[in-house]
């Protein structure tokens, strides 16, 4: 589970963002799944104490390559900035539970902001010949969306449509704007306190509810835009698979510092361990309301 990767690539995308694309060689490719993360040392020394997680954003078996997106947000991530290609990082990986992968019909994709980085790998994980892929993206301006999407999304060949909250790319607004149009479009969307769904009275359990609408949902990025989707995936009747951020300390399961709560299927609260139980869970289990 400790790795030493070699630097192939760690650049800024462009000036208008402090976003780095960081390639690394070694053995972490070989097992690497959708939604999984690597924990990074960051420094040659015991300071920075705690290594830094950051999701597993492409993978490259053939050439043992995973590629993976940060953020300079503080001490840490600028030491992870300066590190030069040739030099070798110390990683635990891969960690935690990714994404369930479909074999059919429709995947649409939610990314708030950086939440996009993760979802990459699982657009190139599936079959894009049995399954449609939609991505919906949403940032603050045009600035950022467009200097991190044309070095990225605008170049993968999938379909997607983005909104800013200054509305000065694409729809104005939240990005759950755009997923609330694509389940009115397929005509299952129905207020909350409706019986049932438009799938019909016969739609059955949860479970029944993505084979019989045809598609599914993932999604990463803040907390708050996760419940939103979640309700909006409720609602129409399809599975959701978020992945949760939470700050971490080991990465391993063993300091407890990145629970939440989930509902088990007898209605049961349980506490789980994103770093290990997820990232990735059911948004439908997921207890929004911590007070719940």
């Amino acid at each position: 589970m400790l790795h030493q990767e070699i630097v192939v690539e760690n650049q800024r995308l462009a000036r208008e963002a402090d976003i780095y694309r960081l390639v690394l060689k070694g053995t972490v490719a070989d097992t690497a799944q959708p939604g999984q993360f690597v924990h990074i040392k960051v420094g040659s020394t015991l300071d920075p104490l705690l290594r830094r997680p950051i999701s597993v954003a492409g993978i490259n078996r053939p050439n043992g390559e995973i590629t993976l997106f940060y953020r300079v947000a503080g001490r840490g991530t600028r030491l992870l900035a300066g590190v030069r290609p040739g030099e070798s990082l110390s990683l635990l990986g891969p960690v935690g539970k990714g994404f369930t992968l479909p074999t059919a019909g429709e995947l649409l994709l939610v990314a708030g902001g950086i939440g996009i980085f993760p979802l990459f790998a699982l657009v190139e994980a599936v079959d894009r010949s049995q399954v449609k892929v939609k991505m919906l993206w949403g940032g603050a301006n045009r600035d950022f969306l467009e200097a991190v999407g044309r070095e990225t999304l605008f170049q993968m060949g999938v379909d997607y449509a983005v909104a800013s909250l200054d509305g000065s790319m694409g729809q104005p607004g939240l990005v759950t704007d755009l997923l609330a149009s694509e389940l009115n479009k397929k005509g299952v969307l129905v207020p909350e306190t409706g019986e049932g769904n438009l799938l019909g009275s016969d739609a059955g359990c949860p479970e029944d509810w993505g084979r019989k609408a045809g598609f599914s949902v993932a999604a990463c990025g803040p907390r708050g835009m996760l419940r939103a989707v979640t309700e909006l995936c409720i609602q129409a009747g399809a599975p959701v698979e978020v992945s949760l951020e939470e700050r971490m300390a080991c990465g391993v399961g063993a300091c407890l510092g990145c629970v939440c709560t989930v509902r088990t299927t007898d209605g049961a609260l349980e506490r789980k361990r994103v770093c290990q139980d997820g990232p990735v869970f059911d948004g439908r289990e997921v207890v929004w309301d911590e007070k719940d």
